[in-house]
């Protein structure tokens, strides 16, 4: 178990601490981060500042973690950025400097932050990994720290209870930053953040949810509020930003075309495998899942229920996520991405029988959505669910949508 950062601060040492050449927001959360971060990139981009954001995980290509002004980094960049970052760790080696204790996530957390000051970017968004006290990314000093939401994710690193976590979390807190969190003051968790907030003269803004708010209501009251403060903070450093003046930046940058345009694979994402619509979800825990059903189940257009090709970790609480699921399908397919670190199709399997599912074993992810989709035939839609690493796997299989898209 990680107990310091230092492998990380280290690496950025030798690499010339790249991460002090732009400011940087810090998002944590359960669920939620990276599309939040998402939505503030494209906000500064149309605002006329150059954005990196940096993500995780990816969920078919690397390059998808590292972006600049919306696209995924190049080939070419990424190489570069990688063999600096790795020069910086052998260079470590002979210096006997605990950069030699760097993780691969750590060294690919430099080789983003290389990246983004060799693109002289003004702002880096930053998304943490896990937890956020002892990510990578906590090597920044953000003036901004975004917490989403607080599930009870990862235990048994973050901790049993949902304030634990929060407090885990909160630990991306700079001293005097502005904090912004998706929870109500009044909550175990947001009380939380609020009081590891206090202890380092930080300010919190609680956006909790609205009664019939939607996900992506929750992400851009967060995201709009994030960039007004920006405006309010920053926008004399940025003389050039187009965002006319005395207007709030997260009304002007982050408008209706700005905000369809922020959309991540496997978040909410709608795809098409033959005549069938498919639904990629990385849901991977209980609370979160809950969400991508009630607003799938708003939707006019997904009138049935869906056959569902569900995998997970073995970290994650599958038997909770099945409970989920039992009310919403009659119909489900088990299945792994491999061995290791998954739940074995067969477990799932005893698991989706326990909650009252009509269940199926289907070895591989290609093998479930080709069943799935036969079970749901054209007058149906399929939902893809339980870890992103599995919508990775199936993604390649399916097609953009709408079906001309």
């Amino acid at each position: 178990m990680r107990v310091s950062v230092d492998p990380s601060r280290a690496l950025l040492e030798e690499l010339g601490r790249p991460q002090g050449r732009f400011l940087s927001i810090h998002i944590a959360g359960t669920k939620g981060k990276g599309s939040v971060a998402e939505l503030i990139a494209r906000g500064l981009l149309r605002a006329g500042l150059c954005c990196g954001v940096y993500g995780s995980p990816h969920v078919e290509r690397v390059q998808e973690r590292v972006r600049l002004n919306s696209e995924e980094i190049g080939d070419d960049a990424l190489a570069e950025a990688l063999e600096a970052a790795l020069d910086a760790l052998e260079t470590g080696r002979t210096r006997d400097s605990t950069a030699t204790e760097a993780t691969w996530f750590d060294v690919l957390t430099a080789a983003a932050f290389y990246a983004f000051a060799e693109a002289q970017v003004d702002v880096a968004v930053v998304e943490c990994g896990l937890g956020g006290r002892l990510d990578s990314t906590n090597v920044i000093q953000a003036p901004f720290a975004v917490i989403t939401n607080i599930g009870l994710e990862h235990t048994e690193i973050l901790g049993s209870t949902r304030s634990a976590i929060a407090r885990e979390k909160a630990g991306i807190i700079s001293p005097g930053a502005a904090v912004f969190m998706g929870l109500d003051e009044t909550d175990v968790a947001g009380r939380a953040i609020v009081e590891s907030a206090r202890d380092l003269g930080a300010s919190v803004m609680a956006l909790p949810p609205s009664p019939g708010d939607s996900i992506h209501d929750r992400n851009g009251r967060i995201a709009r509020a994030v960039l007004d403060a920006f405006g309010r903070h920053f926008s004399r450093r940025y003389p050039g930003a187009r965002v006319p003046a005395h207007e709030p930046w997260g009304v002007w940058a982050l408008d209706a075309a700005t905000f369809a345009a922020a959309s991540l694979p496997g978040r909410l994402e709608r795809r098409m495998a033959g005549e069938v619509q498919v639904v990629l979800d990385g849901a991977h825990v209980a609370e979160s899942l809950r969400a991508v059903l009630d607003e799938l189940a708003a939707d006019p257009a997904l009138v049935s229920q869906p056959v569902v090709v569900f995998g997970t970790g073995k970290e994650k609480n599958a038997r909770a996520l099945l409970k989920e699921l039992s009310s919403r399908t009659d119909s489900l397919l088990c299945t792994s991405v491999g061995p290791g670190p998954h739940h074995a199709p067969l477990e799932l399997l005893a698991m989706a029988r326990e909650s009252g599912i009509g269940a199926v074993v289907s070895e591989t992810p290609r093998r479930a959505l080709d069943e799935a989709l036969r079970l749901a035939g054209s007058d149906g839609w399929v939902l893809v669910t339980g870890s992103l690493h599995l919508v990775g796997a199936v993604r390649r299989f399916t097609r953009a949508y709408p079906p001309n898209g």
